[in-house]
């Protein structure tokens, strides 16, 4: 997929997620926004978090409206906002059978000398206690009875060093941990993976690229930074029952850039 997604299930894919619900996390745009959409391509409906009400609504107007969507603002790392994401998702749908623990920050940038500790703190709250917290949420609201699939995303940073976003890095290598771990703890039930992309073109990642892309692509084999729609086919495969003998693995995604460089810019 190269444009943006329009609409609901228009004829292009299968309906994997028939009567299937997923909660995407940070998804009013980019990466979060562009795996919502792939899900409810193939038949699925979503519960989909961010901070701002606004764009949220925006979102569920383009995933095709309240029959496919639902929107709740809060912060990620709110306990309560993730128990009223999961009230929600049961209430309107009626299952949670996807987890997408999709939202991440990086407040700094520069040196891990330089690191603001404050902000680091912050940091893997957000991208690590977080992402457990949800799996913890909604094993006990449904999936521990019922099954179910979790995909965490990640980041190349994670794999190999990246300048100036060291300690975001490491948050994500972190996740990977808690991805395997998971993975075997909750299994044969709930399988659980990760992706760990590399720049995709989304607001997130515009200091990596912006005024500079055609410098960065030259280290990416294929010729072209990532968009969300590549996020978003990938981890759909990973919830879906055709990755069902698949767990505990964080497939990177980067136009292969990481077997051309030493280094994850």
């Amino acid at each position: 997929m190269t444009g943006r997604f329009e609409g609901r299930f228009d004829g292009r894919f299968d309906g994997r997620f028939d009567g299937r619900t997923a909660i995407v996390t940070g998804a009013s745009r980019g990466i979060g926004l562009g795996i919502a959409e792939r899900i409810v391509s193939e038949g699925g409906r979503v519960v989909i978090t961010a901070r701002k009400k606004d764009s949220l609504d925006a979102a569920v107007e383009q995933l095709g409206g309240p029959t496919y969507a639902l929107g709740v603002a809060g912060r990620a790392d709110d306990p309560e906002h993730q128990d009223d994401v999961i009230r929600q998702a049961l209430w309107t749908f009626g299952s949670i059978d996807h987890l997408v623990n999709n939202t991440g920050i990086n407040p700094t940038y520069g040196p891990m000398v330089e690191l603001d500790l404050d902000a680091a703190r912050k940091t893997f709250e957000v991208n690590c206690l977080a992402a457990i917290a949800w799996v913890q949420k909604v094993h006990a609201a449904w999936m521990g009875e019922h099954g179910g699939a979790v995909v965490n995303l990640s980041s190349v940073s994670s794999i190999k060093p990246a300048r100036n976003i060291g300690f975001y890095g490491a948050t994500k290598a972190m996740l990977n941990s808690i991805t395997e771990l998971l993975a075997v703890e909750l299994a044969p039930g709930i399988r659980v993976n990760g992706v760990a992309p590399a720049v995709v073109k989304t607001r997130f990642a515009a200091a990596l690229y912006e005024g500079r892309e055609a410098e960065v692509v030259q280290d990416y084999p294929l010729g072209r930074l990532g968009v969300p729609e590549d996020i978003g086919s990938v981890v759909a495969f990973l919830l879906s029952e055709d990755a069902g003998w698949v767990t505990g693995q964080t497939i990177v995604i980067d136009g292969g850039a990481t077997l051309a460089s030493g280094v994850a810019e």
